[in-house]
């Protein structure tokens, strides 16, 4: 290894190799199979020490962005295997990334007789399988693939210099915890489950990639409620409701399974994704069709003015907090804690541009607008 220790990957090993060892065991009581093997402490640690300083390293110009999967050979189909394994240090993984960029492309990491080496790359990997990805110099995301598609992932932690963050397996313990929130902490059946919280799951990893900030307010079918708490006139609205989307989501199942129409619903997911950047909120309905964008929202005719909301995290040690929405950012926070509390059976996605990612749903628990920071997850 180049440099001193990464404090980090020590602090979080135990941790993780105790998550993945419930899941997979959790896992095999259930009858499933083609399960990834379980990685001890020492293995975490060794991978999240060499991807941490890899990351700050810089080859010809570039940061390197990798992603590490912890399995054997036999475990990953039409893997591409190296002659000569490379060692799992930082000077190696950074001088290899630019080959492996590419998002699905993971290093396979494994033991020899006696360390861990690099044995090859490879685009299919396990269920349950440890994933380590660099997504920018000193950010660490660790994850394992939930099911069956290889593109569907749950984050178990992020690791940010020496800031540590544990998602809370208990977050979906909430009473009035929204789909979207329990899907992404992974206890959703995202593989077999509601076609309708994948797409908002799309809709939100597009819109935080994007980098400009946005809001989308997801409205009910067939209602024009929404109107009230919109100032008018509205100057990109759609008339009719532009289809594109929700005539991708009414597709037969069989259709739904090809490439074609997977392809066309990450063009039509990226396009509204793309409208939330312009000043102002994009509005969609619940079955997709695009309303709007640029609204401005203002106060319902004989609303109150939202004074307070209860603020969750859902990572080990995060406590909810009740707190003025201006303390959650800047206009687009506050209008979205607005226009749920006004619209109680909305939902908003907000994204900063320092990749803060906010979902506000209203809490009939709480009996107020209940923000949720999930930045965490979407990474």
């Amino acid at each position: 290894m180049t440099g001193p220790a990464y404090p980090a990957a020590r602090a979080i090993a135990a941790t993780v190799h105790e998550h993945f060892a419930r899941r997979i065991a959790s896992a095999r009581e259930r009858g499933k199979e083609g399960l990834a093997a379980e990685p001890d402490a020492a293995a975490v640690e060794a991978i999240v020490d060499a991807a941490f300083w890899a990351s700050l390293r810089r080859e010809e110009g570039y940061r390197p962005k990798i992603s590490l999967a912890f399995l054997s050979p036999g475990q990953a189909a039409n893997a591409l295997t190296f002659e000569r394994p490379l060692p799992l240090e930082a000077v190696a993984l950074s001088r290899l990334a630019p080959a492996v960029e590419r998002p699905g492309i993971h290093l396979g990491v494994w033991r020899d007789p006696e360390c861990l080496c690099v044995w090859g790359t490879t685009r299919d990997v396990p269920r349950l399988c440890f994933v380590l990805e660099v997504v920018e110099p000193g950010l660490l995301v660790i994850k394992y693939r939930r099911g069956r598609e290889t593109g569907k992932y749950v984050n178990v932690a992020v690791l940010e210099g020496d800031r540590v963050k544990v998602v809370d397996e208990r977050g979906t313990s909430l009473p009035d915890c929204p789909a979207l929130i329990t899907t992404l902490l992974g206890f959703g059946r995202a593989d077999s489950g509601s076609d309708s919280v994948n797409v908002l799951l799309q809709l939100a990893a597009s819109m935080r990639t994007h980098g400009r900030g946005g809001s989308l307010l997801v409205v009910p079918q067939g209602s024009d409620a929404w109107r009230e708490s919109i100032v008018r006139p509205v100057t990109y609205a759609a008339e009719p409701p532009y289809p594109e989307l929700a005539g991708l989501m009414a597709r037969a199942a069989a259709e739904r399974a090809t490439t074609a129409w997977q392809e066309a619903l990450i063009d039509a997911v990226e396009m509204i994704a793309g409208l939330t950047a312009v000043d102002g909120a994009a509005l969609i309905s619940d079955g997709f069709e695009l309303l709007a964008f640029g609204a401005k929202i203002g106060r319902r005719e004989g609303g109150a003015q939202v004074e307070r909301v209860i603020v969750t995290e859902p990572v080990v040690g995060d406590s909810a907090s009740v707190v003025n929405p201006v303390q959650l950012g800047g206009t687009r926070h506050m209008s979205a804690a607005q226009f749920v509390q006004d619209q109680r059976d909305s939902v908003a996605l907000v994204a900063s541009q320092d990749g803060r990612f906010t979902v506000f749903a209203w809490s009939p628990c709480e009996m107020m607008v209940h923000a949720h920071r999930v930045e965490s997850l979407l990474l």
